[in-house]
């Protein structure tokens, strides 16, 4: 049976990433679990003037109904401060962790190996049994803090996937660009299931 993989959604802006990966995730009938952070749900409110829901149950139909995909794949929702979830255990297996977007709060959290919600026990976790753990910071300019923090967490291990895309295989949506960097975070974990135009070549010699 294959493993879960870990989708934690932190307050950051750009939470259409994380739509994008359900949506491709689900689709090819991966198993996942979510964790959004407290402060998803003002973010969500900001951005798209929709109230995200805190009952598990209810959570699961809004992200379901957000990535457009009523049946398919295994999604399972936790709530922010429930810290005696299964993923908050190292003997809970799973195929590793995505943080999509992350915040610079949460690198922060991370780099120190802080742990004040669900979130952030669950990446902690994966850091400490050495399984996949890729963030994608959404923020610019990056401060001096932001880079000390972020290198510290490249130095244990942690892939780091900057929400930046690419122009080279022809974006016509915003839809496009966003699913080119879902796309680089999840080969990070050698998952491939999303339809992208991958660099082949062809720029001529001067």
């Amino acid at each position: 049976m294959t493993k879960p993989l870990i989708l934690g959604i932190s307050g950051a802006s750009g939470l259409i990433y994380s739509v994008r990966a359900l949506k491709f995730l689900l689709e090819a009938d991966y198993e996942i679990e979510v964790v959004a952070s407290r402060a998803t749900y003002m973010v969500w409110q900001a951005e798209q003037n929709v109230k995200m829901p805190a009952e598990p149950e209810l959570q699961e139909e809004f992200w379901r109904e957000q990535a457009g995909v009523p049946t398919e794949g295994k999604l399972r929702c936790h709530r922010w401060a429930d810290v005696g979830a299964t993923i908050a255990s190292g003997s809970f297996r799973t195929l590793g962790m995505v943080i999509m977007p992350c915040s610079m709060s949460t690198v922060a959290k991370l780099a120190n190996g802080l742990s004040s919600d669900l979130l952030e026990r669950a990446a902690d976790v994966q850091i400490k049994e050495g399984r996949p753990l890729v963030v994608v910071p959404r923020e610019t300019p990056f401060s001096l803090i932001h880079l000390r923090n972020l290198t510290a967490l490249a130095e244990a291990g942690v892939r780091i996937v900057p929400a930046i895309p690419a122009w080279y295989h022809q974006p016509q949506t915003i839809e496009d660009l966003v699913d080119f960097v879902v796309a680089r975070t999840l080969d990070q974990l050698d998952i491939d299931c999303i339809p992208l135009t991958r660099w082949q070549g062809g720029i001529g010699h001067r």
